[in-house]
């Protein structure tokens, strides 16, 4: 409520009310190879290619089995935006369930004009080395996040594949690289030198 004073008369006006859903729901098939175990909100995901593990508890949604291979969500008295919540929280788990059963994969694509950069994989597949970005002397280190493998394309020249389960961790893994090959204080329209994601596909097709 609030009250506006004009000429000594004080007008009251109540806040427009927001309205809200009593109750929705969306519901996720999972699939016969996929075990989905909740408790507390925290999501344990295990399939043929691994487990996978993530905390929602700081999302205000009822997330149950309601049979051997269904996930019901729902939302009671929610607004607007923790309504769309829903989807969000099925998004994800439904990229747990594709991670562990076909896995992801980032293709990145190595583009320079002059000075050609140069990637060296270590031995474990978990970092990689950048060499002569832009002619620096300095090399970058970058690191993969947990679960995430890295290699050079062998049937592609300037490429590098980025694969695991977990699809927050590959694509921040990619991302991590991108912003360390990132042109500074130059004209970016003019100098466009980096490591760019040219693909996102699963690893596992359908037949």
């Amino acid at each position: 409520m609030t009250i506006h004073a004009t000429q000594g008369v004080s007008v009251v006006r109540a806040h427009p009310s927001i309205m809200k859903d009593i109750q929705k729901s969306d519901e996720l098939i999972v699939p016969d190879n996929v075990s989905v175990k909740i408790q507390s909100r925290i999501i344990n995901v295990e399939g043929p290619r691994g487990k996978l593990t993530k905390n929602l508890r700081h999302l205000n949604i009822e997330i149950k089995l309601v049979a051997k291979n269904k996930l019901q969500f729902s939302v009671y008295h929610g607004a607007r935006k923790h309504v769309a919540a829903i989807r969000t929280v099925r998004s994800i788990i439904n990229n747990m369930i594709t991670g562990v059963t076909k896995g992801f994969q980032y293709k990145m694509r190595y583009v320079y004009a002059h000075f050609p950069i140069n990637v060296i994989v270590n031995s474990t597949n978990d970092a990689v080395e950048i060499r002569n970005f832009l002619g620096q002397k300095v090399a970058f280190q970058v690191k993969m996040r947990e679960g995430v493998h890295c290699e050079a394309s062998k049937s592609q020249k300037d490429e590098l594949l980025i694969t695991g389960n977990d699809l927050e961790n590959v694509s921040q893994s990619a991302a991590d690289i991108q912003q360390t090959c990132r042109v500074r204080n130059k004209d970016i329209r003019k100098f466009l030198d980096g490591i760019y994601v040219s693909e996102r596909n699963v690893l596992e097709q359908d037949e």
